[in-house]
């Protein structure tokens, strides 16, 4: 199926708005490149959606955080976010809207974590703050007046990694249990020759070129020649057998470059015993969650999806 027609025309427009300007060439141009976009695709808060911003004290760090909590709902169960933007750029800001409709979608508090990025902050450091910041968040959830017996993670791209990763990690301890984890359109390996990654090379949405620089400034050049061959499971989601892999819902987009990855990281939790609901959005580009705004068939998948989680939280 050919990509949205509301997509296509989102990237025109975006195409004519930057013609002739020259593309970032540093992180922290792309970053105010980056948000400069995500600020034209901004809905307002759902109704009975409130906004606090939390801080988050870590060990040498503190962590902004935005809570999205539904009004009316009684002891709501925790997911906790990780935005996208290839471990560079983006924040909870420039995912604002997708954390504010998980949260009206789900029901569920969703708290959108700002965690330090790279070049700056390069492997581990985004990896250990996603496992700090839930480990910390599960242990705040009754002072927050959050159900204290459930956790879920929820990520897209980059942000998908970063709670894979922490599910790994934590799950394979004994003091903190993830139950379930909504993955869209998630980074599982630092393998760039899949078949997605030949199909859609130029995107829209994400390039191979783009993921190839997102991946050297989180774990450098060498470390991404290894590819396939990566041992440390922080990094290739698949390159050790997780222990009790939570209840898992990995959303992909059909015209992705990631898009192997998502189905991939879903067919090894499988072999390993893990309850994987896979849902693959057609006509969909990377990054459609956050352009709800902007294309109807991008809310109507965010909103399949969500209430695929819902039911999913149910039954854990």
């Amino acid at each position: 199926m050919a990509i949205d027609p509301e997509l296509t025309a989102y990237y025109r427009r975006l195409a004519e708005r930057y013609a002739g300007v020259p593309a970032p060439a540093d992180a922290g141009a792309r970053r105010a490149r980056f948000a400069e976009i995500a600020a034209t695709s901004r809905l307002p808060d759902p109704e009975g959606v409130a906004v606090q911003e939390l801080q988050i004290p870590l060990p040498g760090r503190t962590l902004g955080a935005r809570l999205f909590r539904p009004q009316g709902e009684v002891r709501q169960r925790l997911i906790v976010y990780f935005h996208g933007g290839g471990w560079v750029i983006g924040s909870p800001q420039t995912h604002h809207i997708v954390a504010a409709l998980l949260a009206a979608d789900t029901g569920c508090a969703v708290v959108s974590v700002d965690y330090r990025l790279a070049p700056e902050h390069p492997f581990p450091a985004p990896c250990e703050d996603a496992v700090d910041a839930v480990a910390w968040l599960a242990g705040q959830r009754q002072a927050l007046g959050l159900a204290p017996g459930f956790l879920a993670l929820a990520g897209d791209s980059a942000g998908g990694h970063l709670a894979a990763q922490a599910a790994q990690q934590l799950n394979g301890g004994n003091a903190v249990r993830v139950d379930a984890q909504l993955l869209i359109y998630p980074v599982a390996a630092p393998v760039l020759a899949t078949e997605s990654y030949r199909a859609f090379a130029d995107g829209p949405g994400l390039t191979r070129d783009e993921m190839t620089w997102f991946w050297t400034q989180f774990i450098g050049a060498e470390a991404l020649a290894q590819g396939a061959a990566h041992p440390d499971p922080r990094v290739h989601l698949m390159a050790a057998a997780p222990v009790r892999p939570p209840a898992t819902v990995i959303l992909v987009a059909a015209h992705d470059v990631l898009r192997d990855d998502g189905l991939a990281y879903a067919d090894f939790l499988v072999r390993h015993d893990a309850p994987v609901i896979t849902i693959e959005a057609s006509g969909m580009v990377h990054g459609f969650a956050r352009l709800q705004p902007e294309a109807q068939r991008a809310r109507e998948w965010m909103r399949r999806a969500a209430g695929v989680f819902r039911d999913l939280l149910d039954e854990s």
